[in-house]
C-alpha cells in the first residue's frame, strides 16, 4: 500500500512540474524598450544599443533559460535565450536588458535581431513550448532618440512614454518608480553643481572626526595615567591630599631637576677619573725589532786590548 501511495505522489508531481513551471515563466514581464539609444546605457563592449528590460514579478526567483525573445510574431523562436548563464536566474522582483544588436555571438544578453527605428517595433516574449505567449508590447514610432516606452510601475500599470526629463526618468535594470525623492538633495545638486561646497563639507567632517579623536584619545590617556598613579600611591598608603602636595613641593623645589643636572655632570666630567674604566690609546711610534739592542752582529771593540 506504502509503495503504491509513493508512486502515486511521485506521478502527481512529474505532472504537476511542468506546470508550475509554466506559472512560474507567466510571472516574467517586458518593462521597458528604448529603440535609438544614443547615450541611455552602454553594454560590455563599450557600445550603445536598443534594449529591452525583463522584469520578474515573482517573489521568487525566476529561470528564464529557453524562454524565446521575438519581434516577428510569425516567428516566436526567433532568439532562444540559452542555457547555461548563471545571470538568466533572475531574482525576485529583480531586471534584465537584452541588448537587440543583432549580435548573439557577443553573450547571452545580445539578441539576434534589431529594433528599427521611425517604425512601430511589436515585441513578444514566449515559453519554452515556442507557443505560449508570455506577454507583448508594440512599441510606437514616435520614440525619438534616448526615449523609452516603459510601464507606469513594474511589471504592471499602463505604458507610456518616458522622456528622461525631471521626474520621467528611463530606468534600465531598476525600478520604473523612482521612489523617495528627496527635495533638499535636489536644491545642493543645483546649488552646487560642481560639487565643490560638498568637497569642503565632506573634508571639514573628516578633519573635525579627527581632531575630536585625538583629544578623546588624549583624555583618556591622562585619565588612565592619573588613575595609575593614584593606585600606585595608594597601595604605599598614601593619600589623595599627600600625594598632591607631594607632587606639587617636589616640582617646586626643583629638586628632580638639579639631581638630574648632577648625575649628567658627574657622567659627563668624571669618567676618566672612575678606577673601574680601563682607557686605552694608541702607541704614536711603531716598534721595530730591529732598532732592539739584543740583534747587535758583534761586540764593541775594546781599544785597551793590545
Amino acid at each position: 500500500m506504502k509503495k503504491l501511495l509513493s508512486t502515486i505522489t511521485l506521478a502527481l508531481l512529474m505532472l504537476a512540474a511542468p506546470a508550475l513551471s509554466a506559472q512560474s515563466r507567466d510571472a516574467l514581464r517586458i518593462n521597458e524598450v528604448m529603440v535609438v539609444n544614443e547615450s541611455s546605457l552602454v553594454d560590455e563592449y563599450g557600445n550603445t544599443s536598443a534594449w529591452i528590460e525583463l522584469f520578474n514579478s515573482n517573489f521568487a526567483p525566476l529561470e528564464i533559460s529557453k524562454v524565446f525573445i521575438t519581434n516577428d510574431p510569425a516567428n516566436p523562436t526567433l532568439y532562444p535565450i540559452p542555457l547555461g548563464d548563471v545571470n538568466t536566474r533572475i531574482p525576485k522582483r529583480q531586471h534584465v536588458v537584452f541588448f537587440t544588436d543583432g549580435e548573439p555571438n557577443r553573450g547571452t544578453f545580445h539578441t539576434n535581431f534589431t529594433l528599427i527605428p521611425g517604425q512601430d517595433n511589436w515585441i513578444g516574449i514566449y515559453d519554452a513550448d515556442g507557443k505560449t505567449l508570455i506577454d507583448e508590447v508594440t512599441v510606437p514610432a514616435s520614440l525619438l532618440p534616448n526615449q523609452s516606452w516603459a510601464r507606469t510601475s513594474d511589471g504592471a500599470g499602463e505604458w507610456g512614454l518616458r522622456t528622461g526629463g525631471d521626474n520621467d526618468y528611463i530606468t534600465p535594470s531598476s525600478a520604473n518608480i523612482i521612489k523617495d525623492k528627496n527635495s533638499k538633495i535636489d536644491m545642493f545638486a543645483n546649488r552646487d553643481e560642481n560639487g565643490f561646497g560638498m568637497t569642503v563639507m565632506a573634508m571639514c567632517i573628516v578633519f573635525s572626526a579627527l581632531l575630536l579623536l585625538c583629544l578623546s584619545f588624549y583624555a583618556i590617556g591622562k585619565i588612565g595615567g592619573a588613575v595609575s598613579k593614584m593606585n600606585k600611591f595608594r597601595s604605599h598608603g598614601i593619600t589623595r591630599q599627600e600625594a598632591k602636595e607631594s607632587d606639587i613641593a617636589a616640582h617646586d623645589s626643583g629638586e628632580e631637576i638639579a639631581a638630574i643636572v648632577m648625575a649628567l655632570h658627574e657622567h659627563l666630567n668624571t669618567h676618566d677619573a672612575e678606577n673601574t674604566i680601563l682607557t686605552i690609546n694608541k702607541v704614536k711610534r711603531a716598534y721595530s725589532p730591529w732598532s732592539s739592542k739584543i740583534y747587535g752582529l758583534r761586540e764593541v771593540p775594546d781599544h785597551r786590548r793590545k
